[in-house]
Formats: structure tokens, sequence, C-alpha cells
């Protein structure tokens, strides 16, 4: 599985994709753009070897000869966590600057899954449009909002729900999920009344 973590607030999101994956037995590629370093040491106390280490192989962002930039290397498909604006509009043009959309473009060509952790609020128009168009190329835009039915008690409680249910996109079962029960309790009994 390829991972990708963009400059998007987020970066949360790709450190723990890449935990699950290890957790699962799963080989990960991970491709992290220079806004990605950066915003790692503005929003967490890791350090790139933090990052790096936590994944199976580590791709440089400027390597356009790197195995997952062929539809010939066989992947399960590709998580971007987050994934910026910029990264969205390149991957939907098709007009690719690093390895990091590439990789993204060629996911997409194979029609492997492609899910993307869209990092942005609000949308504007352009931004819809840039979903559809990539929705209707195959991607999956799967934001990460919180599933407050879980009732979290932290942030990892949300960030590990959040990743989870994009692995639930490539058919992967992370045991830190928490799923919907149905209702219970009063509520549960008063709703048709």
């Amino acid at each position: 599985m390829i991972v990708g973590i963009s400059g998007a607030s987020g970066v949360a999101y790709g450190v723990r994709a890449l935990d699950a994956l290890k957790d699962l037995g799963i080989e990960s590629h991970l491709v992290m753009s220079r806004a990605a370093v950066l915003t790692l040491s503005q929003e967490t106390d890791l350090t790139l070897e933090d990052v790096t280490s936590r994944a199976s192989v580590v791709h440089r962002i400027t390597d356009i000869g790197a195995t997952i930039a062929s539809g010939s290397f066989g992947t399960m498909g590709m998580l971007i966590a987050p994934c910026s604006v910029r990264t969205m509009g390149e991957i939907a043009t098709g007009v690719t600057s690093s390895l990091l959309t590439r990789a993204a473009d060629v996911v997409l060509k194979e029609r492997r899954p492609l899910v993307l952790m869209v990092r942005e609020t609000p949308f504007h128009l352009g931004h819809l449009r840039t979903m559809t168009s990539l929705t209707e190329m195959g991607a999956i835009i799967a934001p990460p909002l919180p599933a407050l039915y879980t009732r979290p008690q932290t942030i990892e409680d949300i960030i590990d729900q959040s990743v989870g249910r994009a692995l639930d996109l490539f058919g992967l079962e992370w045991s830190p999920v928490r799923r919907w029960e149905g209702l219970k309790g009063p509520s549960a009994r008063g709703a048709g009344e």
C-alpha cells in the first residue's frame, strides 16, 4: 500500500496509517511532500526519522524512477493522508509535479483504489468540482470527519477512527475502529413514539 502525506494540516493521519499498516502486516511505501515535513514539525514532536521508520519503504518526493511511479509495480492502492487541495488539483488534472502525485495518477490509471483524506474547509466551488472530477475518475474523497457516536475521549481516538474508516475502503479491518451497533437505551425505545 502506498501512503502519501501532503502538507495539509493533519499529518497525524498519515503517521497513524503507517502504524495501522504495520499492525496489519502490510508493506507500506511512503512518499511525503516537502510541505508535509514542515507540517510535521509544526503539529507534532516527531522527527522525520520517527515517521520514515514506520514505513517499510521510503521514497524521495523527487524520485521519478521509484517503483511506485510505474503501473507494473503491484500495489493495493494509495491513501493520501492528509491530502492538500494542491495535491488534489494536480491529481485531477494529470499534470503531476512530484512522485506523490505521479504515484496517485498511476493508481488511478491502473484502476486501483485511491483514497484522499482531503483536509480543507470550507470548500469553494473549484474544490467541489475537483472532487467531482476525481470521483468520476475513480478516486474516493474521504475527509477525516469525526464520528461522534463512538464517544471519542482523545484526539487520538478521533484520528484512529478516521484512519480506520479510510482503511475500510481497501478492505482492511484495523482493530481500533469502533463500529456502529445500533441505537441503545431510551432513545431507541422512544424513537417510534
